[in-house]
């Protein structure tokens, strides 16, 4: 790898705001005393995945846990307040929606792939939020404006595809957390 992008996650300092990498995918915001406090959880397939998201979000310094329900594993925060800019520009409402002028860089996407991401076939998906479908069409177009066009998928999810944009995808996102498997970490 040459040198390094400065959108990638390994670039700059993780930060609060990486948070909406969760957003991005099936993950949630919830304000709560009238916008003074938020919090963010997302569904995840595995226990292992949702422990790395956890140890993520604490490099953030954000606490969180996994907690098991019927619908599967889900990551928490508690309701905070740094967190009450990220979710107001994530609601509309009771709607999720992508705030405008939305850019992605590394640590967003970081976020996005260790919550959702997998490999499928010859590409690389970034699941998005079957709830949210809105959302799907501006996440495609920011995802194209870090220079990582894709195609809207079923699951639903973004697929990236062909070398060039699969190395900048691994590029921007960085080396696989510890205890990450490589199926779903993004790789050229």
């Amino acid at each position: 790898m040459g040198q390094l992008s400065f959108f990638s996650a390994e670039a700059r300092q993780p930060c609060v705001a990486d948070l909406a990498g969760l957003l991005c995918g099936p993950g949630q915001a919830l304000g709560f005393a009238r916008g003074r406090a938020a919090r963010v959880s997302v569904g995840v397939d595995t226990e292992v995945r949702g422990l790395a998201v956890v140890a993520a979000l604490a490099e953030r310094a954000v606490g969180a846990r996994v907690e098991v329900g019927d619908e599967g594993f889900r990551v928490s925060t508690a309701f905070r307040t740094d967190l009450t800019g990220l979710a107001s520009q994530w609601l509309d409402g009771g709607r999720k929606v992508v705030p405008p002028g939305f850019a992605l860089d590394g640590g967003v996407l970081r976020l996005w792939a260790l919550a959702s991401g997998r490999w499928i076939e010859s590409g690389y998906f970034l699941g998005l939020d079957a709830g949210a479908p809105d959302t799907h069409e501006a996440l495609r177009g920011a995802l194209g404006s870090a220079g990582l066009p894709s195609t809207i998928s079923g699951g639903p999810a973004l697929r990236v595809v062909g070398r060039r944009r699969l190395e900048r995808l691994a590029e921007l996102v960085g080396r696989a957390p510890r205890g990450v498997a490589e199926r779903t970490w993004p790789a050229a």
